[in-house]
């Protein structure tokens, strides 16, 4: 009886390392075609208003992806969600890898954007429901460390591999297809597949905190500074130290230093219990490096690239984890995939902002738009700063200090 009984328990902890694992290679197959811009615009002949449309029209199948996965997967259950997904973003870099023209290139980074958006709305919720706070922090380091991982090695495979705009799809799709199949055994658990939330939802108490408003006014705040953060970091400062340094493995560099001081501050606040103090502590770093971009001007010193992909890479990863976990300890159980969707789709509007930027550029300059983030960076910090002070007399800490016990036991 106990060794029967322990099967369906070991099958069950194998769910949580699966969804992350499926998070990951989400995460390479989204961002690992930043660093093949260069690429594609030497060996296709794309110019650069081709390759921002690519972006453009990646969020155009991003933002449905993310909001319909969500909510379907409230309805479906999580797992048809993140695989289906997962599985949709495998073939849109397929499709990359075989057709590498404007249309190929627009086709293909649609179909990802569609993909990436279900596996990460649908993935994220998953991970809150099998572990609390800490499923939330852990989906964030997955994809965040994905995100990084992907441009860094596609940028060493197009700069050392005689097929540089192949090689690197090709790693991609294989990644998809082999954590696929993998998501597939290791789900395929008692009641994985099912609903996680599907029990009758009880309202939340007045004064808890908790509820659709509280939540998204929690964590949206936080949300428009994730993906704007790293894309200045990844997009801006990259095309602003042309005047130095061209190719790939710039653009990698600038993913690879980001992102890993994202995973690195994400895994120092969990580890030393940070709390709400993370969401404040984010917006700040957001604040700081958006002022040092501004100081830099149009042609910054590498010490300053470096210094200002690290500074948001901080910021990115704070306000990222900090925003995750407000969603899962605050939005009701049976809403939690739609308000992790608009959650995810708010971050991405953060991709917009290095267009935004170029295009406002001719009229107001490249500083000021930088002093203006920075100022509403520094007012967000300041307002979670005041807060976590005040919700120091009231019940919210209980909140957030179960997700801080439950992430300290990962």
């Amino acid at each position: 009886m106990g060794q029967a009984h322990d099967q369906p328990a070991t099958r069950e902890r194998a769910v949580l390392p699966a969804v992350l694992a499926v998070l990951f290679v989400t995460g390479w197959a989204a961002n690992h075609f930043t660093a093949l811009l260069p690429v594609l615009a030497r060996s296709e002949g794309l110019g650069r208003a081709t390759l921002d449309g690519a972006f453009g029209i990646y969020a155009v199948g991003l933002l449905p992806g993310l909001l319909g996965g969500g909510t379907l997967s409230d309805r479906w259950g999580r797992r048809p969600l993140l695989l289906s997904g997962a599985v949709v973003a495998g073939l849109g870099n397929l499709t990359l890898l075989c057709w590498h023209d404007q249309t190929g290139v627009f086709v293909g980074r649609l179909i990802v954007g569609v993909g990436v958006g279900v596996a990460m709305s649908a993935g994220t919720a998953w991970s809150a429901d099998l572990g609390g706070g800490a499923g939330s922090v852990l989906a964030g380091v997955s994809l965040s460390a994905g995100f990084g991982c992907g441009p860094a090695i596609s940028a060493l495979l197009a700069q050392f591999t005689t097929a540089p705009a192949d090689v690197p799809f090709a790693v991609s799709v294989g990644l998809s297809v082999s954590a696929v199949l993998a998501g597939v055994v290791l789900t395929h658990a008692a009641g994985a597949s099912a609903p996680l939330v599907s029990g009758p939802h009880v309202p939340a108490e007045a004064g808890t905190g908790q509820g659709v408003a509280a939540a998204l006014g929690a964590a949206l705040p936080l949300a428009v500074w994730v993906f704007a953060s790293a894309t200045v970091a990844m997009v801006t400062m990259v095309e602003r130290m042309h005047y130095l340094v061209n190719g790939p493995l710039l653009p990698g560099m600038a993913a690879a230093l980001t992102l890993t001081s994202g995973v690195v501050i994400q895994m120092i606040a969990r580890r030393r219990a940070w709390g709400p103090r993370a969401g404040a502590a984010g917006a700040l770093a957001a604040a700081i490096g958006f002022g040092a971009v501004a100081a830099a001007g149009p042609r910054p010193a590498l010490a300053v690239f470096v210094a200002v992909a690290l500074v948001l890479g901080i910021a990115y990863g704070l306000c990222l984890r900090q925003g995750l976990v407000d969603v899962e300890t605050r939005s009701p159980p049976r809403l939690r995939g739609t308000l992790t969707g608009i959650f995810w789709a708010v971050t991405y509007l953060g991709f917009g902002l290095p267009v935004l930027l170029v295009t406002i550029e001719p009229v107001v300059g490249a500083t000021a738009p930088m002093i203006v983030l920075s100022a509403a960076a520094a007012v967000v910090a300041g307002l979670r700063g005041i807060r976590g002070l005040s919700s120091k007399r009231v019940a919210v800490p209980a909140v957030s200090d179960h997700a801080e016990s439950n992430t300290s036991n990962f």
